[in-house]
């Protein structure tokens, strides 16, 4: 049975991804470190934790895999450097701990584009995070690079809810690489590859969490 450290619990693809390892029933326990309580759980460890100030030496790092939805927006956070901190620092620094305390399955979610030399702040960040993760050596490490990403999420983003209306009634006429990726999909994919990821580094485009969210809703 497996016990995961997932990152990133408070928001929508962490979320989902959570409630998805609750259910699981290939999972034991699941330590998630959450800045604001969650809700409680037989199976949910949640230690309340600051971001800047990691307890590095508790007692709950160890885990048989762990992933990561650390994200935040420039509208949400429009300092760089504050930025950095959180989808940079904070999530690096997370893997590190998970690959310390002896993890051997990673999955972290990125984004489409990602690019350590882009001219883009965004995707720079994300491709420095995705080289840096790399150099951890996790035998298994699965890269999950979403494009614009649907959920139902707790705040009101306008520009966002547009473009998901918009991209959900387009999405016949795009290519499977500008369709949406749905926040259940890239959950559901990050829990699986921390449980059973094979060896080796993996990445998984917008294309292919397309064609699994199209597989998975023909099964239904």
């Amino acid at each position: 049975m497996t016990r995961l450290l997932l990152a990133g619990a408070t928001g929508l693809v962490g979320g989902e991804a959570l409630a998805l390892a609750l259910r699981d029933e290939r999972v034991t326990h699941v330590v998630a470190p959450t800045r604001r309580p969650l809700a409680p759980h037989s199976k949910l460890l949640n230690p309340i934790v600051d971001p800047g100030n990691l307890p590095l030496d508790a007692d709950w790092w160890t885990a048989d895999g762990g992933l990561c939805a650390i994200g935040t927006t420039r509208a949400k956070t429009p300092s760089a450097a504050a930025y950095r901190a959180i989808d940079f620092d904070y999530a690096l620094a997370i893997a590190t701990r998970i690959r310390e305390g002896g993890a051997p399955r990673f999955a972290l979610t990125s984004s489409m584009g990602a690019n350590a030399q882009s001219r883009f702040f965004y995707t720079r960040i994300k491709g420095e995070l995705e080289e840096a993760v790399a150099q951890l050596d996790f035998p298994s490490l699965t890269i999950i690079r979403p494009g614009f990403i649907g959920g139902n999420r707790k705040e009101s983003r306008p520009i966002e809810q547009f473009m998901n209306r918009f991209l959900r009634i387009a999405d016949p006429l795009m290519p499977a690489v500008a369709r949406i990726s749905p926040s259940s999909t890239i959950s559901a994919l990050l829990i699986d590859a921390a449980i059973a990821g094979t060896l080796g580094n993996h990445r998984i485009n917008s294309a292919a969490i397309a064609r699994s969210s199209r597989t998975a809703a023909v099964s239904e």
